[in-house]
Parts: C-alpha cells; structure tokens; sequence
C-alpha cells in the first residue's frame, strides 16, 4: 500500500487529498478543501492576479505541512482551468515549486479523464457521462468501467463553462441579475455545450436523438452540484453521506436556479447546504447544470464526490511503483519525507 498526497488548484477551490492506495484502488482517502478564487478576473484580464496567487500559496503550504503530518511519501500539484488560460500562470508555479512541489498544468482532456477514473467506480458496467463542472470550464467525459476494471473511454472534451466564467461575463451585476443577464449567460452555455455533445453523442440514451452507445446516466462533480443537492436537502451541517451519489432532477435545478437568482449575494450566503464563500459564483454554476441536463436530455442526476481527486491519487500511485497508468498520464511525485 502506498500513502499518497495529491494537490489540485482549481479555478475556485484548491483541494488536498491523502490517500492509501493498493493494487491500483483508492481504499482510503481524506479530502481538504479550501475556497481560494484563484480563477478571480482571468477571463477578462488572462493573468492570475498576486492577491489570488498569495491565497493559493498559503492554502498550498499548509496543505504540504498536513500531508507530511498525515505520514504521505510523496506528492503531485495539479492545476486546471485558470492556470491554462492565464499567461503568468508561470509565477504560480515558480513559487509551488519552493515548497517542494512540481506544479503541472494539465490539459482539459487529461483533467476529464482523471475524474472520470475517479467515478467510474461507482458505476461498474454502466456507460455513464461524466461532467466536471469547474470555476473556469466542465470536462465531459463518455465511457464505462469494464468487469476486468480496465476503463473503457470513448470521449473526452473540456468545455470553457464553468460558475465563475458564466458569473464575471453575464451575472456579476449586483444587487440581483437582470433577466437578460440570466437568459444571456443561458445562451452561453448552450451554445458552448451542444457542439460537444452532438460531436460525442452524449445525448441520454432514450430520447430520439440518442445514438448507438448513448449514456445511461449523467453524473456530475464540483462543488457547484454538491453544493445543489445540499441546498435541496437543506443540509445544515453539510452530510457527504447525503450528497455522494445524491439525486437531483432538471426540475429541481430549475426551482433553485430562480431562487438564487432573486437573492442577494449575501442572502445565498445564509442558505443551509451552501458555503458562503460559494454564494458570489453558485448561480453561473446552475445555468451551466441546468444547460447540460437540457442540451443532454436527461431530467435528473447523480451528484459525486469521487472526483479527481480519486482518478489522480490512483495514477500517482502508479507514478511511484512504475505500474502503467489508467488513463495513460502520470504527475510528478515530489518526495515529503
């Protein structure tokens, strides 16, 4: 068994994960998560600004401090979205690189079927899209895990729709968004999603426009769809038990969409089941849901918290053992003790 640690600086929340490891399954894992915005003004500007730098960077060193006390032999850093839009992303990873860490910015595609690995050990057998709906984009990914554990990965495409694009372009006027703000930011996501998901045939198996090899479920991570379910369950304190693997209907989407949407930021940040330091950024999240299940046809879904996290703690394993790598990719693994 290897004892694994795995950094993940997302375009909202940066993320630590330890986890044991053995013969290629996640059989334990401890998750850390703290909302740093590091993605805040990149779509305007396309530079990581030293304020979200700064809190990424402390965030980042505690986290290394933790996975060394929690007895992990080594580490990754993975960064997504933000990191791969913005220019000076090489200033993040100069300082990353002081505590210890070989920061790699990864390609949607890789991020895609790293979550999907997570996943899709939920889902034996079933042919399921997998959306990772980010700050800055929502990877799709189309496929199944095989009886023998081998995946089996049709399609993978990363998305540029994610809570905090669709917020800082359509919804950041404040104290509430207009109605052509909503329906423009809606318009968006459309436009951006249904190429993907004609060119993958990722529409739900049934409807008439399905194709051969359709999906049987839409399943979804982030923390703008755990963040659903915990308000639809009105979760006070937040339940994983509750959330993972946790339904939610198109229908239930659309009601919570128009109750955000005549909220103030500050009154979002007082509803049970959502972290207040979520509520600037939850409402771009729902349009970008509520247009997937739309574009996809499917009226409900399964929300997951084995994320990318699980997909990246099984590939550094392997990255330390030498084995091959699910998803043909491996991080960096820096020594911690």
């Amino acid at each position: 068994m290897r004892r694994v640690a795995c950094i993940d600086i997302g375009t909202v929340t940066a993320r630590l994960a330890v986890a044991d490891v053995e013969h290629g399954r996640v059989v334990r894992l401890a998750k850390h998560s703290e909302i740093c915005n590091l993605g805040e003004g990149v779509d305007a500007t396309g530079r990581l600004s030293e304020e979200a730098m700064g809190r990424v960077f402390a965030c980042v060193r505690g986290y290394v401090d933790s996975a060394r006390e929690a007895g992990a032999e080594a580490a990754c850093c993975t960064l997504t979205s933000a990191a791969r839009d913005a220019e000076n992303a090489c200033e993040l990873g100069a300082a990353l690189d002081s505590l210890g860490l070989d920061p790699i910015v990864i390609p949607g595609e890789i991020e895609g079927a790293l979550t999907f690995l997570g996943v899709a050990r939920d889902f034996p057998g079933t042919r399921i899209l997998v959306a990772d709906n980010g700050g800055g984009s929502t990877e799709l990914a189309l496929g199944s895990l095989r009886t023998d554990g081998a995946l089996d990965l049709g399609f993978v495409r990363s998305v540029d729709v994610g809570c905090r694009r669709v917020t800082e372009k359509y919804l950041s006027a404040e104290p509430l968004p207009a109605t052509a703000d909503l329906e423009a930011a809606h318009a968006f996501a459309a436009a951006a999603f249904a190429p993907v998901i004609e060119e993958g045939g990722l529409v739900a198996a049934g409807p008439e426009r399905a194709v051969e090899g359709a999906p049987e479920r839409l399943v979804v991570c982030g923390g703008t769809v755990t963040s659903l379910v915990a308000m639809n369950l009105e979760l006070e304190p937040y339940d994983s038990s509750r959330v993972h693997l946790g339904k939610i209907t198109l229908e239930e989407v659309e009601t919570l969409e128009r109750r955000l949407a005549g909220m103030t930021v500050e009154q979002r940040a007082e509803l049970p089941g959502l972290q207040a330091k979520r509520a600037p950024v939850i409402l771009g999240g729902v349009v970008a849901i509520s247009e997937l299940m739309r574009q996809t046809g499917f009226t409900e879904l399964l929300a997951s918290e084995s994320d990318l996290l699980f997909g990246l703690a099984t590939t550094a394993a392997a990255a330390l053992t030498g084995e091959d790598s699910p998803v043909i990719w491996k991080p960096t693994m820096r020594p911690l003790r």
